[in-house]
């Protein structure tokens, strides 16, 4: 590289025929910008048609009076003046809200308590792929094998219960059980892989705070609270998105298990929509009901963003 006499770089025959280092660093920006876009294009197009376009044409058809075999027919807000007067629709939210509730709190629990495990006793990875073995199974396989298995007749669960004299239970046919039982199904397939969300949060906090507060004689117990708790934050906030996201759209156990019964018992939000939209042919109707379980989540998750500080980190 040449230099002047006073210490500055003389420009190659290279930048000087290109018109300078900032003109060949511009182009290098564009080339490595064109591959880029390349790369991202497929992502963008899956996108925009999965996606965007039809959650468009469901915003549209929303407003609509819709059924396969017409075409639609503009009734402005009449879809949604009949949901908050439909029984049936605030009962689906009761039944998701319990069921939302139900599997948020035992599956947020049992992760933590899973994780800290794998933090601190199980460090085997053999140990962590078995936890994540259920989450590896189709949904629906899942919820097949706990149908047959807590089957009233011939359920190893039920036989279980006879043997120790003690009722059998319909688990899926009775009122008070379906929920709890469906919520039970999904924690045992989800809470393997939310511990190992967790467990690399945990990996995040420097393990020098741990050493500092045992210095000082801090017990577990304070040291989970002040310490492990705070600096998960961010990690617990985005579990709590993810799951309370994916608990609002249960629809497969429900569909392969109870079909909404007993008696709307299980009937959640989704299958509702589900019913609507494709048993009932109201398809209009079935995006309104879409377009307000959009807009419930949409909520949900920027109050946890905004009361759990998950744009913040402790660590800074």
């Amino acid at each position: 590289m040449a230099t002047t006499s006073l210490g500055t770089r003389k420009p190659s025959r290279r930048e000087a025929d290109s018109g300078g280092p900032k003109r060949v660093s511009r182009r290098r920006n564009i080339g490595d910008l064109r591959v880029a876009l390349f790369f991202v294009a497929p992502a963008v197009l899956g996108f925009v048609l999965f996606y965007l376009l039809p959650t468009i044409r469901g915003i549209y058809l929303s407003f609509t009076d819709y059924s396969i075999l017409g075409n639609p027919v503009w009734v402005g807000l009449k879809n949604y003046l009949k949901i908050f007067q439909d029984k049936l629709f605030w009962n689906a939210m009761g039944v998701t809200l319990e069921y939302v509730l139900l599997n948020i709190g035992f599956q947020t629990v049992i992760a933590l308590g899973l994780a800290l495990l794998m933090y601190h006793v199980a460090k085997s990875t053999l140990i962590r792929g078995i936890l994540l073995l259920p989450y590896l199974v189709a949904n629906v396989i899942v919820a097949l094998l706990w149908f047959w298995m807590l089957d009233y007749q011939i359920g190893i669960f039920n036989q279980m219960l006879q043997w120790l004299g003690i009722p059998r239970v319909a688990f899926f046919g009775n009122e008070f059980w379906s929920i709890p039982t469906i919520a039970f199904v999904n924690i045992w397939r989800h809470m393997g892989y939310t511990a190992l969300l967790i467990f690399a949060g945990l990996q995040t906090i420097p393990k020098q705070l741990y050493e500092v507060a045992n210095l000082d004689g801090a017990s577990p117990w304070q040291t989970f609270w002040k310490i492990t708790m705070p600096l998960l934050r961010p990690v617990l906030l985005l579990v709590m998105v993810v799951t309370i996201t994916g608990s609002f759209q249960i629809f497969d156990t429900v569909a392969v298990t109870t079909q909404g019964g007993p008696v709307n018992a299980s009937r959640v939000i989704q299958y509702y929509i589900y019913q609507r939209a494709f048993s009932e042919q109201d398809f209009g109707y079935g995006s309104a009901l879409s377009v307000i379980l959009f807009i419930i989540l949409a909520v949900v998750a920027f109050l946890q963003m905004k009361f759990l500080r998950g744009n913040e980190n402790d660590l800074d």
